[in-house]
């Protein structure tokens, strides 16, 4: 009998390094989110988490390793190439359409991704084939259906980061990278986001990659941890010998470490 082939990771970091001036920020990282895992990249602020994501997703250029989508090195490719490989990316900062209402956001968002031309599409009059259907989908998927009318910079904290999720799924992907989903986010509404991340994950298969300073929450959800320091991986583990790790509580947690819920089975 022929023994099957391990499955290529879904996304890949291989001796990755990134650098600002002569200043390298990530230092030789390799790492590897499978379909249908949570990978939580973890570690204290100035770690290089961000600046990891935004080369993995083709935000900003490596200065040397390579980076590959199942198995395709894809590291000259810029954002927006990734993206049509299935690379959605929900960035730190706020990325909403303030002004407008969060069905025009929803509405921007198809047409950029489903109208063709999308300065053309954006002002075209009445809707693309499908287009209300598709709205109407997505804003149930991020459970912002009663919030519809509402212009964007009113929603809460929650309210927006699922509206930013929305986006990014918006074309189905493949893999999700999200640096620090949880930010300004109340605990709530931070464990339903959570859990439609980790849905994304076991109902479609997407790869998650997450990083957020709300430890206790991602641990909850993934279904693996890396602690990042200086620019390198320090540890890799399941989440509860994670946050037991005497590097993560010597150097990362300390004893709050020890107050986690249990991850999601």
């Amino acid at each position: 009998m022929t023994t099957p082939l391990p499955a290529l990771p879904a996304i890949e970091a291989r001796d990755l390094r990134v650098t600002r001036g002569e200043k390298a920020i990530v230092r030789g990282v390799t790492v590897a989110a499978q379909k249908g895992e949570v990978l939580g990249v973890l570690g204290p602020s100035g770690a290089g988490k961000s600046t990891l994501f935004r080369a993995m997703v083709g935000e900003i250029p490596a200065a040397s390793g390579e980076v590959r989508l199942f198995g395709e090195d894809v590291s000259g490719a810029p954002l927006w190439a990734r993206a049509r490989q299935g690379v959605a990316y929900l960035p730190q900062t706020p990325s909403v359409l303030w002004d407008l209402s969060v069905r025009d956001n929803l509405r921007a968002y198809h047409r950029v991704v489903h109208g063709g031309p999308w300065l053309s599409s954006l002002f075209r009059r009445g809707p693309l084939p499908g287009e209300d259907e598709a709205i109407k989908e997505l804003s149930e998927r991020v459970a912002l259906d009663d919030r519809m009318d509402l212009r964007a910079g009113e929603l809460s904290g929650g309210e927006r980061r699922r509206l930013e999720l929305a986006r990014a799924l918006t074309r189905p992907p493949k893999v999700l990278v999200c640096d620090e989903p949880f930010a300004g986010v109340d605990p709530q509404q931070a464990s339903r986001l959570g859990d439609m991340l980790r849905a994304l994950a076991d109902q479609h298969g997407v790869a998650v990659l997450l990083a957020d300073h709300h430890v206790a929450e991602a641990l909850r959800v993934c279904t693996r941890a890396i602690l990042l320091l200086d620019g390198q991986v320090a540890i890799e583990a399941e989440p509860g010998a994670f946050e037991e790790h005497p590097l993560v509580v010597g150097r990362y947690l300390g004893n709050w470490g020890r107050t986690f819920p249990p991850p999601l089975p």
